[in-house]
């Protein structure tokens, strides 16, 4: 079976580190820095960083439009999941205040609970935003002391942290999930069970400082 190809955007911030988890998981990637190298991708990530550079930088390659058109899975983590918001590329139906959970300092660790994902996921919140508004079609799949961090809104997957800075896949599974379904080669094996609700409230379970 031909691998899945899927994108990253790379004229800034973390991308170098989900390339390589999406090739641990059997994935095709492309570092994408032209709006060309779009063209027969399954699915695109756009990467924690710095989201005003990264604006700017996708508009001065023309990347903005062309993520607009694009028409396959996307997943936004940090910075990403800023400029997928109402007020940048207006793809997600959320808005999203940026370092809302504080400053470089105020970065940290917790073991969280996210719907459809067997057991806890280490996240790793650096200058993190989270979810302040979010549409009636919107998903929320974790939440911390009630602001939502991981979101699904139809095809796109966005979340507040960085799955990249661990070793645990799951969460780019369950995009790759997203991706294959699209794909049409085979059925999700990581998604909320039938009739299952999104969790509100996931357990909490640690906050520890990282660097600082």
């Amino acid at each position: 079976m031909e691998p899945l190809k899927v994108g990253v955007l790379a004229v800034q911030g973390n991308f170098r580190e989900h390339a390589a988890m999406l090739r641990s998981l059997g994935a095709d990637v492309t570092e994408v820095r032209k709006p060309e190298q779009l063209e027969g991708l399954d699915g695109l990530v756009l990467p924690g960083g710095e989201s005003t550079t990264f604006t700017r930088l996708m508009g001065l390659y023309g990347l903005d439009e062309a993520i607009r058109s694009f028409a396959k899975p996307v997943f936004g983590t940090c910075a990403g999941m800023i400029v997928l918001d109402r007020g940048h590329l207006g793809l997600v139906d959320i808005h999203v205040r940026r370092n809302a959970f504080g400053r470089q300092l105020a970065s940290f660790e917790t073991d969280l609970d996210v719907a459809g994902i067997d057991g806890l996921l280490r996240a790793v919140f650096i200058r993190a935003p989270w979810i302040e508004d979010a549409g009636d079609g919107v998903e929320i799949l974790a939440s911390i002391d009630g602001h939502p961090v991981v979101a699904r809104d139809g095809r796109f997957l966005v979340a507040s942290f960085h799955p990249e800075l661990t070793d645990d896949t799951r969460l780019h599974n369950l995009f790759l999930d997203t991706v294959r379904a699209a794909r049409g080669v085979g059925e999700p094996h990581l998604r909320l069970a039938a009739g299952q609700e999104a969790l509100d409230e996931p357990a909490l379970h640690e906050r520890r400082a990282v660097g600082g």
